[in-house]
């Protein structure tokens, strides 16, 4: 009887738009990000990419990376680098950071908050918008735009092996014990975009997966690999068990910069138009929308909070997730075709179709 009343509970909320655990927000009233937020740092420079380190993460800022702390209204460490760029990485022991002024790779400890080495390796993207990871015991970062995924040995600080890969491919993650990679595709051409997955054991490509056009930032995890698509502002899933793309998200995000990260029960996408929107990985869904619109900036999860960056107005704002309640199973609805779960517009995320 029980399992009745709360299916009946659940049909009745889905037919009366009433909103429950993990409903979608109604996205044209975005949630103030400052309401939110548990803590709001204004941090001058530029402060962009981030990278987690436990629960604090480290930022990308003219001539330097800091850490930063929610408990802390200013920088805890600050190291100098040239010209720190793209999304950075930490792993054995330390933070990797791409530098654009001599395409290389700098070492900083965590320990010591010193450079501790510099790899020179060349960068796919000169101007900064790319990503590099760890995973199997390497830094993994591409290095030429015509199509080179470099594997860097920590225990050398060395590039050991070069790996032949699609051209313009310029941001990385890892995860599901794989390398993943986005192929953007020539600038300025918005044809269809791919994901690549590297076998880190054997160092060859092994899938090639079709998404949106001009697929940038990705991320790994709640069970998906995710890609923010910067030609059509959309978001493609893909499965890791099928290296297939099984759901499109037409958030209206286009545009160049913007992020996504994965965790705390949510995928969020960071944008220009739209500051921060969180997606529920179980119904492929928005659930909620953060605003005002910043320009553009960076988001990670770090343990259990989320750090989302605006350097236009030089500011870092940190929420912690609320935490996930029971869902009731297909809740909303979607149209399928070929295997991609498409999914209705939101009208203040843009008016952009999905892609099959």
């Amino acid at each position: 009887m029980r399992l009745i009343v709360v299916f009946a509970l659940c049909l009745s909320m889905a037919v009366l738009g009433i909103s429950g655990p993990g409903a979608a927000q109604d996205p044209s009233t975005p949630t103030p990000i400052v309401k939110r937020a548990i803590a709001t740092l204004t941090i001058p420079g530029y402060p962009d990419f981030l990278a987690a380190d436990e629960t604090a993460v480290w930022i990308t800022n003219e001539g330097r990376v800091e850490k930063l702390r929610h408990d802390r209204p200013w920088p805890v460490a600050s190291v100098p680098v040239p010209e720190p760029c793209g999304a950075m990485t930490v792993a054995f022991g330390a933070l990797w950071v791409a530098n654009c002024r001599d395409p290389s790779v700098y070492r900083v400890d965590l320990e010591t908050t010193k450079v501790v080495s510099i790899i020179p390796t060349g960068l796919a993207d000169p101007t900064g918008e790319m990503s590099l990871t760890a995973g199997a015991g390497s830094v993994w970062i591409l290095t030429d735009r015509k199509g080179t995924l470099s594997r860097i040995d920590p225990g050398t600080n060395q590039v050991v092996v070069q790996i032949c890969v699609a051209p313009y491919s310029y941001a990385a993650a890892f995860g599901f014990d794989a390398v993943w990679i986005t192929n953007t595709g020539p600038d300025g051409e918005r044809g269809q975009g791919s994901v690549q997955r590297i076998n880190p054991a054997t160092n060859k490509v092994i899938a090639t997966i079709p998404v949106g056009p001009e697929p940038r930032f990705l991320a790994v995890g709640e069970g998906g690999v995710w890609t923010l698509n910067q030609g059509d502002g959309s978001v493609t899933r893909i499965d890791p068990g099928t290296n297939r793309a099984v759901a499109s998200l037409p958030l209206g995000m286009v545009g160049g910069g913007g992020d996504i990260a994965a965790g705390g029960g949510r995928v969020w996408v960071r944008g220009k138009k739209v500051l921060l929107a969180a997606v529920d990985p179980v119904t492929n869904r928005v659930v909620e929308v953060f605003g005002p619109a910043a320009g553009s900036g960076g988001v990670r999860v770090a343990g259990d909070l989320v750090w989302v960056t605006a350097h236009d107005i030089h500011t870092v704002w940190v929420l912690r997730p609320e935490p996930q309640g029971p869902q009731c199973e297909n809740e909303g609805v979607s149209i399928k075709n070929e295997g991609v779960t498409r999914k209705p517009v939101y009208p203040f995320l843009g008016q952009t179709s999905s892609r099959g």
